[in-house]
């Protein structure tokens, strides 16, 4: 059973967000707790899987991959092992959600225009098993993937 964050735990995952470099000290000295406090709370929000590491936030428009598209995969069933197996191997495929409604898979993926865009979407549709596929391009990200607003919730009790 998992528990719910409370106040301290958001507010320190809310600093680390913010700058994720800082030490356990100058985290305790920010949040007015014993250093001690820190590192128990950094332990326990690892162990129940909350807080899985601090990957650098990186740009892929800033690294020439400037394209992102959104595919709708419909594929054969009982296959989706094996499909997002085969998925994960093609480098410009950034997530994978298994769903319900009009698809199976909904993919994210990136390429650095449209001919390569269309060379990825190939290599999607090579793989085994996917029967259809439905593919837009995103224009913008008003709204970039984010936990800040629900962190802050928390944060404020």
């Amino acid at each position: 059973m998992s528990e719910n964050l409370d106040a301290l735990d958001a507010r320190l995952l809310l600093l680390l967000t913010d700058s994720p470099r800082l030490g356990v000290l100058e985290c305790a000295r920010r949040l007015g707790v014993a250093r001690g406090t820190v590192q128990a709370r950094l332990d326990r929000l690892t162990e129940r899987g909350i807080l899985g590491g601090f990957p650098p936030e990186l740009d892929l428009a800033a690294m020439g991959y400037g394209l992102t598209a959104f595919a709708w995969l419909e594929i054969a069933q009982g296959r989706r092992a094996e499909v997002t197996e085969a998925l994960s191997a093609i480098d410009e495929v950034c997530e994978v959600h298994a769903t319900t409604g009009q698809g199976d898979l909904f993919v994210r993926m990136v390429a650095r225009g449209n001919d390569d865009l269309q060379r990825v979407i190939d290599e999607v549709v090579g793989v085994p098993d996917v029967l259809r596929t439905s593919t837009s391009i995103a224009l913008s990200t008003p709204v970039p993937p984010r936990v800040r607003p629900l962190l802050e919730r928390t944060a404020r009790g």
